[in-house]
């Protein structure tokens, strides 16, 4: 995938950029995440699975170098959260996990333990020539498109608590009817999720024939924090005291 590299900031690219390391300089500076997401551009056209491929790439291999797991999943969630213009959601991700920003920007950041992170431009924002692969028309006005025929494979998504998740699913399948599953199987409320795949929110009716995606991607999940504060409670009062006799 050499021929996609784009420009990056500041040397991203380079291996020590996916890994962290001990910096003791950064003097206690946190400054808030900003919103506005970095502009840069591919060497040429990027399409939208190129771009993908590449996300996921560094999201598999980040973890491998040094620094903490949950700090790299909390990092992606965040990612995702402010791409898709949730800059309140990314921000609360950041302070939960105890992520220091000096310059309010995830380019480079650190965990409580001193610990150096730093994102390339590609999984903060898309390139500016970015070529569409599908039809950027809204699904949510147009007529119900035919069902594709019931063909079962297993669908994983990923949760933004870093949790991986398979699913029945079938091409026919819509979004809204995703959630259910998602919310029978691991009691998270549907009106608290939020599905993205390659940095666009899906809406209810959309389908997945109509995202284009493959058995072996993944489908990012935002779960709302009170969702998962809700589920604990929900747990706590599902076990039951016994009953004297």
């Amino acid at each position: 995938m050499g021929g996609c590299m784009g420009r990056y900031l500041d040397g991203w690219e380079d291996a020590q950029s996916r890994g962290s390391s001990r910096n003791g300089g950064r003097g206690g500076r946190n400054e808030p995440l900003k919103k506005d997401r970095p502009k840069w551009k591919s060497d040429y056209p990027m399409t939208e699975g190129q771009l993908r491929s590449k996300r996921d790439e560094f999201w598999d291999t980040a973890p491998a170098f040094e620094g903490r797991k949950e700090i790299w999943d909390a990092l992606k969630a965040a990612a995702v959260a402010l791409e898709c213009n949730d800059h309140e959601l990314a921000q609360a991700i950041v302070d939960g996990a105890s992520i220091t920003l000096p310059h309010g920007t995830l380019t480079e950041c650190y965990d409580e333990l001193g610990n150096r992170y730093q994102l390339p431009v590609y999984c903060l924002a898309p390139p500016v020539n970015l070529i569409s692969e599908r039809s950027d028309e809204d699904t949510s006005d147009s007529p119900e498109p035919p069902a594709a025929p019931k063909k079962e494979f297993q669908l994983k998504v990923r949760l933004s608590t870093g949790k991986d998740l398979r699913l029945n699913a079938s091409m026919a399948d819509t979004i809204g009817q995703l959630k259910k599953q998602l919310q029978a199987q691991n009691h998270i409320d549907t009106a608290h999720q939020r599905w993205f795949f390659s940095g666009k929110l899906l809406t209810d009716k959309t389908r997945l024939q109509d995202t284009k995606i493959q058995k072996d991607f993944v489908i990012q999940v935002i779960v709302n924090p009170q969702a998962l504060q809700d589920q604990k409670l929900s747990r706590t009062s599902s076990v039951s005291l016994p009953t004297p006799e």
